[in-house]
């Protein structure tokens, strides 16, 4: 069973149509690359799916069981994380800080209550292992390289047991060992069985580890088929216009 699928999905900001009628599936544990121009209807696509918006029309079914979000909380409960390019990371706080930002464990007695260190540091530690990431929990972020940035925001999506995780541009302006260590992070997602969707302009990026691959023009679907029956000449085509749909 689909663990996401969309039916239908438009939305209109005034006379303006920025998604058209676009169906959408997403397996668990896989990867499926989405790419378009700038405004081709990427970000208010992934912006219905984590709840910012609700769509204009159409359907949204989690594991077969249609839901309806009317703010982003409601999508992370329901098991969906977003990544966003700036990550949202306190620069001056540890790894471990940044993980259980806003739900911190904590130790006391009574109404007097201090943060437990240790516990967050301990799981923390794990989730790192789990993702196979050379992170370390006191690590404080501003000393961190792009790709270990990126594991800190990952792990704290592990924290909340995501099915499925939003990648926004993971591979944008970050080194290209940097980019090896995001993109094997997204591998150890899908060996975990969870569901990503990759949005991203980086096309090599893209065909190295995407499972499917759907491109969006002018907030229509124009392809969305395996990756192994795609290229990367097909894509820039469909998303310039110069081949019509795939």
């Amino acid at each position: 069973m689909a663990v996401l699928e969309l039916k239908g999905i438009s939305k209109h900001f005034g006379a303006i149509e920025a998604v058209s009628n676009v169906d959408f599936l997403l397996e668990p544990g896989e990867i499926v690359g989405l790419m378009g121009d700038n405004g081709a209807g990427k970000s208010t696509l992934v912006k219905i799916i984590a709840g910012n918006f609700p769509p204009s029309s159409g359907e949204i079914l989690l594991e077969g069981r249609p839901v309806h979000f009317h703010k982003p909380v409601d999508a992370r409960v329901a098991g969906i994380e977003v990544v966003y390019q700036d990550l949202a990371l306190c620069n001056n706080l540890t790894a471990a800080a940044n993980v259980f930002l806003a739900r911190e464990k904590k130790r006391g007695l009574g109404p007097f209550h201090v943060l437990n260190d240790a516990a967050m540091n301990m799981r923390s530690r794990e989730l790192f292992a789990e993702l196979k990431s050379e992170t370390r929990p006191a690590d404080t972020v501003r000393m961190m390289s792009g790709g270990q940035r990126q594991a800190v925001a990952i792990a704290r999506t592990h924290l909340s047991q995501a099915k499925i995780v939003l990648m926004d541009e993971p591979t944008a302006a970050i080194s290209v060992r940097q980019v090896a260590e995001v993109l094997e992070l997204l591998r150890r997602l899908r060996e975990q069985g969870i569901a990503v969707v990759l949005i991203s302009h980086r096309m090599p990026d893209v065909f190295e580890v995407a499972d499917r691959i759907v491109v969006l023009r002018r907030g229509h679907k124009v392809a969305d088929k395996a990756i192994k029956a795609s290229s990367p000449e097909e894509v820039t085509g469909l998303i310039t216009g110069a081949i019509r749909a795939a």
